[in-house]
């Protein structure tokens, strides 16, 4: 017996775990909120140079006034290639001059120009306030727009690393009730941040803080829950993500002042600190961490409320202890990173997944925190990349059923990458097939990641899975840390970014080829086990090799002897 035979005489999946399941997910509605929040407050309007209202030339002084905009912007702001305004240059003296309207506006090279001195003025017309006009992130400073999504990934990486050691010591209920008020008070301290500096701040703690309540509560649904329920319950928590991106995208379009949608997508986190002190805490850290009496206390209440009050009283410390004695072994001989290099098997499993994760993050967030660059309606397009994750998602899980984990992730992987670099060579005025493109990439690497949990956790052995998951985890953040910095590279070359989303996707995918299949496998125990079980798998694929050829030999000889 384990720990999953007494969660059975306590009620399996009865009315505690149904309650406790839908608390415990509902924060997965709001995560995109900050995780993809950049593509909205982060917005940049269309802007220029502002027009200084003072003017040194006496002669056209009291003319200033009495001039329309745009009489204004042809004295002060030279045209681009567009024939738009240019949004970093204005001239270094007026062309009062150009005020003819027979006149052509001459080219930026024919009169000197300089930078902005006074600050931008701003299109306020679709976005009422973003951070970008807040702090003026435009022309030499556009580059801190990025950034600051990268600092927030930075936090997920951190606190990935921070929090899930402090959960395994403290417990996971404590790191949750934690987590939910440091997002809380952190994401709206960003609300009201004052400057650039205190804005990144906050962020890089929400960050932390949205690491600690993803991998607590990942660890509070499936420590409470029977095994058989964990694929339909995990499904739950990645559809809810994928609704929680359709209503970010309304969300933002219904408020669109960068404070107050900061504002209200952390009030939330509020209530979620608050109903947590009803969870329990972990009854199987609890008996792990030699605290059988506090765990047998919240068996005991889970059971009466499951209806199965004689059940609850049946167990004993002695019971609960007796029960976990296999699971105690284990987690009295963690083995440590490390372990996974040691022997070669392992070592192909940990570098190919280790890739794998790193690629699929970084080619999605790539994708999915930079919008704006598809000259499309940021709104629209938010709401279609989520609406494509829906049938993405549903075909992963059938194609993982039916093809099994390897071609699935490969595939996926591989699909997304080609879409990627394809785009790159679509017209800028083709946007609505630019705009499929992009859809269908960010449809397939939602589909490689929703493989990446099942896939991975199947092919770590018990002894390592935790370890090694919490390494491919951390992968995964600094992909998504990464893929902000890549964009900048678009700037200086405008199919470079693409290129390197695509081109890592692809990488991985045929990187996938290399991982032992695992689709009706028995999970492996120990390291020993999946050693043999890869190099018997090999074996068996040379005798098979050989048999085929040693049958091609005796057709071939068959053959001569009939002529």
């Amino acid at each position: 017996m384990g720990f999953g035979d007494i969660l059975e005489d306590v009620g399996s999946m009865g009315k505690f775990q149904i309650i406790h399941v839908l608390l415990l997910v509902l924060p997965s509605f709001l995560s995109p909120s900050h995780n993809l929040l950049q593509n909205f407050v982060a917005v940049v309007p269309d802007h220029h140079c502002r027009i200084p209202l003072e003017v040194n030339d006496s002669r056209y002084a009291n003319v200033v006034g009495r001039l329309q905009t745009e009489e204004l912007l042809r004295v002060f702001i030279p045209l681009d290639r567009n024939q738009e305004p240019e949004k970093c240059l204005m001239y270094s003296s007026p062309q009062w001059h150009l005020l003819d309207l027979n006149g052509t506006h001459g080219n930026v090279t024919e009169y000197h120009t300089q930078k902005c001195t006074d600050g931008w003025t701003y299109d306020n017309s679709k976005f009422k306030g973003t951070i970008v006009t807040e702090w003026d992130l435009v022309c030499d400073w556009k580059s801190l727009k990025r950034i600051a999504q990268s600092i927030y990934m930075a936090g997920l990486l951190v606190g990935a690393i921070v929090l899930g050691r402090l959960s395994d010591k403290f417990g996971r209920r404590t790191l949750l009730l934690w987590s939910h008020f440091q997002l809380a008070v952190s994401g709206t301290c960003s609300a009201f941040a004052s400057s650039y500096p205190l804005f990144c701040f906050w962020r890089f703690l929400c960050g932390v803080a949205q690491s600690g309540i993803i991998l607590n509560v990942f660890s509070l649904k499936v420590e409470w829950i029977p095994t058989r329920f964990r694929t339909p319950v995990s499904m739950l928590s990645g559809f809810l993500y994928t609704f929680g991106q359709l209503h970010l995208a309304g969300l933002a379009y219904g408020i669109q002042d960068w404070r107050w949608l900061q504002f209200t997508v952390s009030l939330p986190y509020f209530i979620f600190f608050l109903y947590s002190w009803w969870f329990p805490e972990s009854a199987r850290w609890l008996i792990l961490n030699d605290k059988a009496e506090v765990a047998l206390k919240q068996l005991r209440r889970v059971a009466k409320m499951n209806g199965k009050e004689e059940e609850g009283e049946k167990l004993t410390i002695e019971t609960l202890k007796s029960n976990m004695e296999s699971e105690q072994l284990v987690n009295n001989n963690r083995r440590s990173v490390l372990d996974l290099f040691r022997t070669p098997v392992m070592r192909k499993i940990a570098c190919c997944t280790m890739l794998v994760w790193f690629s699929t993050s970084f080619a999605y967030y790539g994708l999915a925190i930079d919008l704006q660059g598809f000259g499309v309606d940021i709104y629209l397009i938010q709401l279609i990349f989520g609406a494509v994750d829906i049938p993405a998602k549903l075909l992963a899980f059938l194609f993982m059923s039916l093809i099994g984990r390897r071609y699935t992730q490969a595939a996926s992987l591989i699909l997304a990458g080609s879409l990627n670099l394809v785009n790159i060579f679509v017209p800028k005025e083709m946007q609505s097939l630019r705009t499929l493109f992009a859809a269908l990439g960010k449809g397939c690497l939602s589909a490689a990641f929703s493989c990446c949990y099942l896939f991975s956790g199947e092919l770590y052995p018990t002894v390592v899975r935790q370890t090694g998951m919490g390494l491919v985890s951390t992968m995964a953040r600094v992909g998504s840390m990464l893929a902000p910095i890549v964009r900048m590279s678009g700037d200086y070359v405008p199919f470079l970014p693409m290129t390197i989303y695509g081109g890592m996707a692809i990488i991985a995918g045929i990187t996938a080829f290399l991982l032992p299949e695992t689709r009706n496998t028995p999970l492996p125990e120990t390291i020993e086990e999946t050693e043999n079980r890869t190099i018997k798998a090999a074996e068996k694929a040379k005798d098979s090799k050989r048999a085929d050829v040693a049958l091609q030999e005796t057709y071939l000889s068959l053959m001569k002897q009939t002529v």
